[in-house]
Order: C-alpha cells, then structure tokens, then sequence
C-alpha cells in the first residue's frame, strides 16, 4: 500500500508540468489504447478490494467480510492490506504481472446519494450537477484528431453516454434487432444518397462500422443469450474495433445493474456473480487485443460506493468512496494507491461511508496525461475546469 506521504508525493509530481453493455469509440493518431469501463449502480468497494488488514473490517462489515487471504473463499491478496475479490481471479493475474494497479478510498466530488447525479458528476468531470453540459472524455478529444467525415468518436450504443458527448463530433454503431440488409438493398439507398454529401458520408461511416464489427460470425443469434455472453460479444466487438488499422483508439463500456441494496453476499452470491462477468470480460478483452494489450489502458471506475456496515436486508445502501482499477499493458502496476483513512467509527463519512481521500478526476487526469499525452494546462482548463484541487496521479503509465 502506497502511503499517506507517498501518495501525496505522487499526485504534486502532475502538477507541475453488467445488463447489456454499451461501447463507444474514438479515433486519434496514436498507438494508445484507452478503454473506460463505468459500472452503474454503485460498486461496493470494500468488496471489490477488502482491506482484510484493517482491524476494524471485520467488526464493520459482519456477515458481508471476505475470508483473509489464503482461507477457503478468502480474498485474493494485493498486499497486507488490501485483497481483490475471489470472483476476479484474471484480474488478479494481470495485478501479479504488474499490469493491473488499484486506487482506493476514490471518489468524485459528488457527495449525495442519488445514482442520476452522482454519474452525472462522473461523467461531465465537474464539481457538482448542472456544472458542465459536456462529457470530460469529449473534451478531451479536441487534441486527438479528427476530420470532417472522420468523427473522433464511434459509440457502439443506442446513445452516447455522457462522458462522450459534447462539441466534438462522434457517430455510432449498434448491434441491429432487425433483419440485416442484402447488398442490393445496400447499393440502392448509397445510389439514392451519393449527391447528398451528409447522408452519403454517414452511411459510408456506418457501412465501415458494420464491416468491422461483422467478423464476429454468427453475433445476431448469439445475442439472445444470458448476460454474461452479451457481455462478452460486446467487449469482442471492442477489441475488433480497437485493433482494426483505420478504427478508433478510445473506448467507453458500461454496465448496470451494481446496485446491492439486498442479498449482496460475500464471497458468492449476486455481487461475486456481477464480479466473475467483469473478470470474464477483462479476459476476453486482453486476448481480443493482442499485441496491441502493451498499448492499453483499462480504467474500471463506478459513480460513488456503498455503506460500510451491512443493511436490514443483508445488502448495502448508498454510500461514498470506493475503488478504482486501472489494467492493461501500459499500466505500471503490481501496485495499490491508498491514502487509507480507517474505518473505525470515527473515520466513516458521516459515520457511515468509507470516507474520500482522492479525487477520481485524479486519476483521470494522470491517464490522460500520461498515456494519451494530454498536456496539463489542457487538462487544468479545458477538461476539468475547477479541479486544481484535484491534481492528476503521476507514475501511472509506464514510460
């Protein structure tokens, strides 16, 4: 566990200078891979990474505490604090391979507990709801390329998410429920549109999206299946993106259904069934990518966490800070980021919530920096703006 002093250390450094997911693209001139993964509902992280090592979690969590490393069930350990989840064993590998690093205590600036704002604040990168309009991960494409005819972005979904919409341009892609159109019907609407430079544009854009994506035999039927292989098809479709040679660079995939009100359980149960699904999913991922893994950043991260001690219905309610994961080949990691406050009763948030000692827009901001090469006055002004307090996460990438 990196300490108090260390992780204050580290953050001054970058001052100076599942339901059925959706995906969405962006497309810049560099070999970096970056894939934001949001996972709606509001992940409890004393679950996904349970400090073991505090001598209050025990007394704190009761029936929902994770057997220590090395018992029957027990978590998976990072350190001798902290343990990932026994439901994310691909996770772990890649942690002991030093491709995977965890932040905890994390949270943005939001401090309610409602799942609507709380994304909202999330995704538009500002200090609270109604502040900015716009995505941050939008804004952040300005300096990444794009043409006319070339749009920065692709989203693999019905609608963009927030964090992606905004003035910079992007168009979408979506798996059809409807039959898919012959070659014929094809050439005739392009014959009908080839005078219409907007509509003959886009529908050369979607006929691009929809060649890349059909490499995937047989996907329309296979859709029909449970939650984990929907997953699993769409974070296929990612990788086919990410990888092709003319395909976008930048990813957004998200998740519901993370809300553990009751019936939460420990090491099994509904949460560790949502857990194996992500692992399951980081894993087909990684192999999708291939060579192209070394250039890649995963970030994990989910609108605010949970209470720390268990509900009346053996669940958890809305609470405040959490854990963030960053993975990938590009990710220096093997690591875990804390500046842990405790949870005694004294150290809760409002005697309640794990209390927050960083800011995620931190950790965006160190990714940002350091693996997409967003400069920091960039950064400081037009993707986070009020966020000085929140100076980004150095040493995240490795160089």
């Amino acid at each position: 566990m990196v300490n108090r002093r260390e992780l204050i250390k580290c953050m001054g450094c970058g001052v100076a200078g599942l339901s059925l997911p959706t995906v969405t693209f962006a497309r810049s001139d560099t070999d970096a891979r970056f894939v934001l993964v949001i996972l709606r509902g509001a992940v409890d992280g004393l679950a996904l990474a349970a400090p073991y090592g505090d001598g209050n979690y025990r007394k704190q969590r009761g029936e929902l505490a994770l057997p220590a490393p090395g018992q029957d069930g027990g978590a998976l350990k990072l350190d001798g604090m902290f343990g990932l989840h026994p439901a994310l064993p691909y996770i772990h590998g890649l942690y002991r391979n030093e491709e995977a690093l965890l932040v905890h205590a994390v949270s943005s600036p939001y401090r309610e507990r409602s799942h609507f704002d709380g994304q909202d604040v999330l995704e538009n990168g500002a200090t609270s709801t109604g502040r900015l309009r716009d995505g941050w991960l939008n804004r952040a494409l300005a300096p990444l390329g794009g043409t006319a005819g070339q749009e920065v972005a692709i989203a693999l979904s019905q609608t963009t998410p927030l964090v992606l919409r905004g003035d910079n341009s992007v168009t979408s892609w979506a798996p059809s429920q409807l039959p898919e159109a012959d070659g014929d019907l094809l050439a005739r609407i392009a014959d009908m549109y080839a005078q219409d430079e907007f509509f003959a544009t886009r529908l050369a854009q979607a006929l691009e999206s929809q060649e890349i994506a059909s490499g995937l035999e047989g996907m329309s039927e296979r859709r029909r299946g449970n939650e984990a292989q929907r997953i699993a098809e769409l974070v296929q479709s990612a990788a086919r993106f990410l990888t092709s040679a003319n395909g976008p660079r930048i990813a957004v995939l998200e998740s519901g259904g993370w809300d553990t009100h009751a019936n939460q359980g420990a090491n099994n149960g509904a949460l560790a069934n949502k857990f194996r699904i992500l692992d399951e999913s980081i894993s087909a991922l990684h192999r999708g990518m291939g060579d192209h893994w070394a250039d890649t950043v995963v970030m994990v991260v989910t609108e605010f966490g949970r209470t720390v001690k268990v509900n009346g219905t053996r669940g958890t309610d809305h609470g405040t800070a959490t854990a963030a994961l960053l993975l990938g080949g590009a990710v220096r990691g093997g690591r875990v980021l804390a500046d842990w406050p405790g949870l005694a009763p004294a150290q809760l948030y409002e005697s309640r919530d794990l209390y927050p000692t960083t800011d995620i827009r931190s950790l965006f901001k160190g990714v940002l920096a350091g693996h997409l090469g967003l400069q920091p006055g960039y950064l400081e002004t037009a993707v986070f703006p009020d966020s000085r307090a929140a100076p980004p996460l150095d040493g995240l990438i490795r160089s």
